[in-house]
């Protein structure tokens, strides 16, 4: 990839697709939607134990989410992480 078409990528804001805008972000138990498709898994130490953390993809738009599973935190949650 060229630097003028990276640059340019960079420059662009991301565009979700409607199924993507409609997902609630930094709430915990807030559902996704059928196209996203789970790329894998992490887990993170915090304060109050341990967390599970999962990658998704949207098959649509191509947005890539993670969805943070803490029990301890209520605006844990789904967050847009790129493409």
């Amino acid at each position: 990839m060229n630097k003028e078409l990276a640059r340019q990528r960079e420059l662009n804001p991301m565009e979700l697709c409607d199924a993507c805008k409609g997902i609630q972000r930094n709430w915990r138990r807030a559902p996704g939607h059928a196209e996203l498709v789970q790329r894998g898994n992490r887990k993170e130490d915090r304060e109050t134990g341990t967390v599970t953390i999962t990658r998704y993809q949207c098959d649509r738009c191509g947005t890539a989410w993670e969805y943070e599973n803490d029990k301890n935190n209520q605006q844990a949650g789904w967050s847009v992480v790129g493409r």
